[in-house]
């Protein structure tokens, strides 16, 4: 049991890892492919340029929380080589798309096809001890945060190098390769009859009503949609303030994308051991001394006045973001029961993909109304109601007569 859960974590792992950098090699261009595609439609190319991350996002919401029920009653690697293999065949036909409208239209069938996260993480979660959920889990975040640090550097110099196309080409490749290392090499004893709850064979609404009535999953959930929200709220404007500080567009994305790689590396860094910490002291003490630390580190941003202070406050942001993910997602598998793991993590991909269809819009809004630093200015006020949230209604553990064990 040991050796195959840790196989299988390790496997998961480097699945996540080229996963995570596959779909995250075509945010530094995919504006610019827009662009460069042009519309048939006569609407703006600002317009799908919004449209082209809003629409997985959505379809990805609506999706989610289904696949995760399939999961739980067909085996959860049977959904990690859905999404794997699905991916590679969505994502290749985008490098030969001739409209803006084509590409968003994939973009939309890939949030319905995909979601290699949760699939992953509800994979993880029905192998791993619960005891050791936090070091499993904080692993995972360590694949899929690095893929997506090392991601958009690899995109841009091969958008420059080859053209638009090779990135999609090489996400496709990656795919792949990730589906095929989980075919062969995770091994699940999936008991359709036995590894299953009666909950989770009724319907999928029962399971959900069910998953949503444990105690401390809807505070959970809460938290993940804020924290999502918090992250992504800073995606439209992150370049302009970039710009702002350095007065010229020499370096602007460049500079842009070593501030997101270097957040993303740190919480890379920061996730495996904040994990592991949970696992000791309680992952709902590690999620307040993360909303603190990165409402410490918001708010000196919020007058932010050189590039320099940009960098190294947003590189602290990253660290404490790294306790927001990952001890979240092991609280859900404390506070839940076993053989309903899809059901779980499909709702909370569901409430990710939510928040991230929503913060961009969020963010421009409250740039207009308050400025580029007043984005760090909501983010302060949502790491406080986190932290007050986590702190009034979050459970250190199941309650008593919870199942809580493998």
């Amino acid at each position: 049991m040991t050796t195959s859960w840790r196989r299988t974590l390790a496997i998961m792992f480097v699945a996540q890892l080229f996963s995570a950098v596959g779909f995250s090699i075509i945010f530094p261009f995919l504006p610019l492919y827009i662009a460069d595609l042009g519309t048939t439609t006569g609407l703006s190319i600002e317009f799908w340029s919004g449209m082209v991350f809003s629409s997985q996002a959505i379809t990805m919401m609506i999706a989610s929380p289904i696949w995760g029920t399939m999961a739980d009653r067909y085996g959860r690697k049977l959904m990690v080589e859905r999404a794997m293999f699905g991916g590679a065949v969505i994502v290749l036909l985008m490098a030969f798309v001739q409209s803006a409208e084509q590409l968003v239209l994939l973009r939309a069938i890939q949030g319905f096809i995909t979601g290699t996260v949760s699939a992953a993480n509800s994979l993880v979660a029905a192998t791993a001890p619960r005891e050791r959920m936090g070091f499993a889990m904080g692993t995972l975040q360590v694949g899929q945060w690095g893929g997506i640090a090392l991601g958009p550097l690899i995109g841009g110099a091969l958008a420059d190098a080859f053209g638009f196309h090779m990135p999609f080409i090489v996400t496709a490749g990656l795919l792949l390769l990730s589906g095929v290392l989980v075919l062969f090499g995770v091994e699940e004893h999936f008991d359709k009859e036995n590894g299953v709850s009666a909950i989770a064979r009724s319907s999928f609404m029962n399971e959900w009503r069910h998953v949503l009535s444990m105690a401390g999953v809807i505070p959970t959930f809460c938290l993940r949609f804020m924290t999502s929200l918090c992250r992504s709220m800073l995606t439209p404007i992150l370049p302009f303030l970039v710009l702002l500080l350095m007065s010229s567009e020499a370096g602007v994305s460049s500079f842009t994308g070593l501030v997101v790689g270097i957040e993303s590396g740190a919480a890379t860094i920061s996730a495996i051991y904040l994990g592991r910490l949970g696992d000791r002291i309680g992952h709902r003490k590690v999620v307040l001394g993360s909303s603190l630390g990165a409402l410490l580190c918001y708010l000196p941003l919020t007058m932010v006045a050189q590039t320099w202070q940009l960098l190294m406050l947003h590189a602290l942001v990253g660290i404490a973001m790294g306790g927001l993910v990952a001890s979240p997602s092991a609280l859900l598998a404390q506070y839940t029961e076993p053989g309903e793991e899809g059901a779980v993590y499909g709702l909370d991909n569901s409430i990710v993909s939510g928040a991230r269809a929503v913060a961009p819009l969020t963010g421009a809004a409250i740039a207009m109304a308050l400025g580029y630093r007043g984005v760090y200015g909501a983010n302060v006020l949502l790491m406080f109601g986190l932290f007050m949230l986590a702190l009034r209604w979050l459970p250190d553990r199941a309650p008593e007569g919870q199942l809580n064990t493998v």
